[in-house]
């Protein structure tokens, strides 16, 4: 379960989130919309630890993420928009090392590594050097490194950003097996990829929270409008809550 509980970031004054409170149960794909700029970015930063709320708190699985910060963050998967990868390395080597740093060793490591390689589709690159992967590839790396250690909570950030058709589908594909046994927050631009993975939506407008719940809750509240018709309308009301 991810909660966040008041959260709020300014940068000197300017607002990038603000109040936000949400509740997200075990098992749930969350899809958090909203425009550039909007703070989901930020939110997703300060619900992993990476960034420091102004105020409020963010608990993962009971665990308030500043005081436990050790004992949260080994329950958190992260993707950023950019992949933290090390295109010089093979990929097999590069998981082995992600794995190490998060306290895996001997026969664990290896049984995880070789888990999210076939869990991620990488066994036909496992050898090669990340830098000559395709972007779908580094993209299913990326996700990888994130589920080493099978952690309860994954957040990704624009997963699918700049990938080509039928690498979206695999990477959605990816995601959508692997709801269910973990909470998953998706942030994405695309209407479709959240109809197609998720089942529960946050829209953030302005450092709010405008919009938050299941799919089909909020649509029956807009008299069953469609996902655009209902981002649409929550955008047009700015940082209204």
């Amino acid at each position: 379960m991810i909660r966040a509980e008041n959260l709020t970031k300014y940068y000197g004054t300017v607002k990038a989130v603000e109040n936000l409170n949400m509740e997200v149960p075990d098992g749930t794909i969350l899809g958090f919309l909203g425009p550039n700029g909007a703070g989901k970015t930020t939110t997703m930063r300060m619900l992993t630890g990476y960034t420091t709320p102004t105020k409020g708190r963010a608990i993962i699985e009971g665990l308030d993420i500043l005081k436990e910060p050790l004992r949260a963050k080994k329950l958190i998967g992260y993707l950023p928009e950019i992949p933290p990868l090390y295109p010089e390395l093979k990929v097999s080597s590069f998981l082995n090392f992600v794995a190490e740093v998060k306290g895996l060793h001997g026969k664990r490591k290896k049984q995880e590594v070789e888990r999210v390689i076939s869990q991620a589709g990488l066994e036909k690159v496992a050898l090669r050097r990340i830098r000559n992967l395709s972007k779908g590839y580094r993209q299913r790396v990326g996700i990888a490194q994130a589920l080493l250690g099978e952690p309860k909570v994954l957040i990704l950030d624009e997963p699918t950003i700049g990938l080509d058709p039928k690498e979206i589908v695999d990477i959605r594909n990816l995601i959508k097996s692997l709801g269910g046994e973990r909470t998953i927050v998706l942030s994405t631009h695309i209407l479709q990829e959240v109809t197609s993975v998720c089942d529960s939506i946050a829209i953030i407008n302005e450092g709010r929270l405008i919009e938050f719940g299941k799919i089909e809750e909020v649509q029956e509240k807009y008299g069953s409008a469609s996902l655009e018709e209902i981002y649409i309308s929550a955008i047009s009301r700015g940082g209204e809550a």
